[in-house]
């Protein structure tokens, strides 16, 4: 006989019910998402298994944004639970949302909490390694990360889309990117307006350009006459109109100086717990895999014994494109599967684009999946880059390996 705790979790509260084998509700009822409701629940386990020797206890929960992930924690770490052996499993909303409507036209917490327990019940679930304190900081290090890294590329679009009333043409003219510390100050008007600029001698605009870059200027006189000919062939705002607009690129550019100082201070923070594992000596063999990227696949991995099989990293990632059969007929080409961890694939991807530019084997295989289609041909490339990189990862990991090169043919 077991027993299957179903919880729905919403921010300020947890439902839960107790099933046994037989579908029978041992108890339910609804507690706040605090210490104090975990305890309650954990009390309800202890009493019904006074009463009743189960030969096995689930706890589940829904993935929850974040709501789900303290209660877990705690139920992880309770001692006497863990005597018991508890297992506390997380559960894909998507599977329970689609099994509850077969059962249930209405829905509410308290019915989401039963079909839980029944859901359960029927050993659709795997047991998950539980994090460790390590891989549990390192995970909220990469997971903001990711969401900064967002953040960045959204302002630098909103500043490139600005900055073209400005100067039109300084795209096509400019030999350096429009982000550096240098080019932000020169951009804004922070220093010069657009008719000093054009004004300034170019002997004076390159000794500024060398100052601003502290001497380490790519090549400041280039620079200096293509923004002196961005400001001759772009159109010319009148003075209010300009105004406004540097306004907004001033806003974006201390936003992206703000951003880019609080993403070194996380780097920071991340190779400082990245040292402590060995998982990460593993991954940094790779080729153009540094610290933050074998971080980030780390912290969403866990422990290596929580996947079994390469295949099934792929599918919690989102690399698989499932199979559809129907009777002697199979569709040749299905879609990506929209599911998944967004912040492995996201790692995952960006590792993958970077090795293809160190590793001459992963670079083969990029360039072959590049010219397999004619259009969106860089991002389908690292994709599959990704997936292939799942099955070397998996492969050090389990191995407790440092990356061979393989030989070219």
């Amino acid at each position: 006989m077991n027993l299957n705790v179903g919880i729905d979790v919403a921010k300020a509260k947890l439902d839960y019910c107790g099933l046994d084998s037989n579908h029978q509700i041992l108890f339910q009822d609804e507690v706040p998402n605090q210490p104090s409701g975990v305890q309650a629940i954990k009390l309800a386990i202890l009493a019904a298994n006074q009463k009743q020797k189960f030969d096995k206890i689930i706890i589940g929960m829904e993935a929850t944004s974040i709501y789900n992930i303290l209660p877990s924690y705690a139920f992880n770490k309770d001692a006497e639970l863990q005597a018991l052996n508890v297992k506390v499993v997380t559960l894909n909303p998507k599977m329970t949302s689609r099994f509850s409507k077969v059962y249930d036209d209405e829905k509410t917490d308290k019915i989401d909490a039963k079909n839980i327990a029944e859901f359960i019940l029927l050993g659709r679930y795997q047991i998950p390694v539980a994090r460790d304190e390590k891989h549990f900081a390192l995970q909220r290090l990469t997971r903001e990360r990711f969401h900064i890294v967002k953040l960045i590329a959204d302002s630098e679009n909103h500043f490139l889309n600005n900055l073209y009333f400005k100067l039109n043409t300084i795209d096509s003219e400019l030999p350096t990117s429009v982000f550096g510390t240098t080019m932000m100050t020169v951009l804004t008007d922070e220093k010069y307006s657009l008719d000093e600029a054009a004004n300034l001698p170019l002997e004076d605009m390159v000794a500024e350009l060398n100052r601003l870059g502290h001497g380490k200027f790519g090549n400041p006189e280039v620079v200096a006459k293509a923004i002196k000919r961005a400001i001759r062939n772009s159109y010319h705002l009148d003075s209010i109109a300009l105004d406004s607009i540097n306004q907004v690129l001033s806003m974006y550019a201390n936003v992206i100086r703000m951003y880019d100082q609080q993403l070194k201070l996380l780097d920071k923070h991340i190779v400082n717990i990245c040292k402590t594992l060995t998982q990460a000596e593993c991954l940094q063999s790779i080729p153009g895999v540094g610290p933050v990227y074998s971080a980030g696949i780390i912290a969403e991995l866990g422990q290596n014994n929580r996947f079994s099989k390469q295949t099934k990293i792929a599918k919690y990632a989102g690399l698989v494109w499932p199979r559809h059969q129907s009777g002697n007929t199979e569709r040749q080409t299905t879609p990506r599967t929209r599911s998944g961890d967004q912040y492995l694939r996201y790692y995952l991807i960006e590792a993958a684009n970077s090795i293809r530019l160190h590793d001459p084997v992963f670079a083969k295989y990029y360039q072959k999946k590049y010219r397999e289609v004619p259009k969106y041909q860089h991002k389908r490339a690292c994709v599959l880059t990704a997936r292939k990189l799942v099955r070397v990862i998996f492969t050090l990991l389990n191995k407790h390996e440092l990356y061979q090169p393989a030989k070219m043919v």
